[in-house]
Formats: structure tokens, sequence, C-alpha cells
């Protein structure tokens, strides 16, 4: 059984990309993981790979709240209650002029974007609450700073993300809970070769980071003074420089420079 000397980390969307190198770096540090998806195969490699003993997995669709009760009841039966750090990061995306994609994704993106990281954080409060320095990380993006272009309905949601990440941090500080998020730019996975690469920002930035990147943010995060921790971790140096400007910048910049950059 884990015990205080050996964290527990619950992680969503872990059966590949960003989820996936999250779980892997925890794992190889000796922490014991519950690795939760719908890929049920990609979780099944994970945890062949580093065993059932230090790796529990299961289904997860982060919109179902009976998925989260399930997965959760499973994690803290394996952890004795312990649950250190959630990290919300399942989601998807939907590219292109807004109204050219069908409204059923536009819904569907909302619902595991945003609903998936609110059914975690309610479902897992009890738990954490429960847990003497417990964390909760949320993956965002920075299509949070400003609404991006083709990218509508996703950068909305990681708005809300933001949003929601920073009123928790200040509602949960009276609990001993910690709520942060991250915030990377375009990352080197599946999802921004299959539905984001097409896109004019991409090909003007690039994609400069890759999912250990964000994983060593997370990392670094699970590890820090709870005192320490920033609200927000922006990953990689274009994310800092967009932060910076966006704060710095008039509102009319900061829209011209973002409309440039997606070609309108």
């Amino acid at each position: 059984m884990p015990t205080p000397s050996r964290p527990c980390l619950f992680v969503t969307g872990a059966a590949a990309g960003i989820g996936r190198a999250v779980a892997e770096r925890f794992l190889l540090a000796g922490w014991f993981v519950g690795a939760y998806d719908v890929d049920e195969a990609g979780l099944r490699t994970l945890q062949q790979g580093f065993g059932a003993d230090q790796c529990h997995v299961a289904r997860l669709d982060v919109t179902a709240v009976e998925d989260w009760q399930a997965a959760l009841a499973g994690f803290v039966q394996a952890t004795a209650g312990q649950l250190d750090v959630l990290f919300n990061n399942a989601g998807v995306a939907v590219t292109g002029p807004f109204e050219s994609g069908e409204l059923a994704r536009h819904h569907r993106l909302i619902d595991i974007n945003l609903k998936g990281v609110v059914n975690g954080c309610h479902a897992a409060a009890l738990h954490l609450r429960r847990t003497p320095g417990s964390r909760v990380i949320n993956m965002c993006s920075a299509s949070a700073l400003y609404g991006q272009p083709d990218l509508a309905s996703y950068s909305a949601t990681k708005a809300a993300v933001r949003s929601l990440t920073e009123a928790l941090d200040i509602e949960w500080q009276r609990h001993g809970v910690r709520v942060v998020d991250v915030l990377p730019l375009f990352v080197n996975t599946a999802m921004v070769a299959d539905e984001v690469s097409r896109m004019k920002t991409v090909q003007t930035l690039g994609v400069r980071l890759g999912p250990d990147d964000v994983a060593d943010a997370v990392w670094r995060l699970a590890n820090m003074a709870a005192s320490r921790m920033p609200v927000h971790t922006h990953v990689g140096w274009q994310t800092k420089v967009f932060a910076l400007l966006s704060k710095l910048s008039p509102a009319f910049m900061n829209r011209m420079v973002t409309a440039r950059m997606a070609g309108y």
C-alpha cells in the first residue's frame, strides 16, 4: 500500500501525450500513479511497463460523473484514502473557423475541457481535503491569455479553466489545498499534429515544446512548497513572453498581434 512517504498522483488523459509523459515522470520517481483515460489499450501498456503495484489504471470519461466516482473509489482504495496531486489533463480541440465546426463537436469539447475539470475537482474535493499538502494542477493553455481565432471554443474553455483555478485556489486555502495550472503554447502531441497543425498561428510560431516539458513543470509544482507555488505557470519562453506582453500591452495591441499571427 502507498504510504505518506510514497505520494500519489491521479491523472486524466493518461494514455498518450502530456498525460502519459506526466504519469511516466512520476512513476519513474517512485510515486503511486492512478492513470485514467477512455483509451484502455494505451493505459494497459502503461501499467504493463511499471506494474499494478505502482500504477492503477481504469477507464474514465471525464464528462461522466459516475465514471469519476468509480475511478476515485478504486484509487483511494489502493492508496488508503490518500490523494496528493490531481492533474486534470484530458482535453480535445476543434480548429478552423468557428461556424465550420459541427455544433456537437463544440459541445463535446466544452464537456471534456471544462465540465471534465469541474467534475474532477468536485468529485475529488473530499479526498484532497483529507490529504495534507494536497494540490490540484489543471491543464490550461496559452490560448487562455487572449481568445485565439480558429481555436475559439478551445480557447474559451481554457480561459474558463484559468478562472476556475484562481477561484478555487482562494476558496480551498481554508482546507490547505492549492489549485494551480500550467499554460504551455503548442505541444508536440497527436492532438496538435492532427487538429492544430494546420493553423496559421502554428505555422508562424512553430511547435517548440514536447510533452516532457509540460511534465517537468507539473513535477516541479507537485514537489514545490505550497506557499511558493504560483497560481499560473507559463511553460516555455514563448508563453512567458506572450503572458508578459498581454499584461503590458494595451488591448488593441494584443488583439492586433493575435489577429496577425492567425492570418486575419
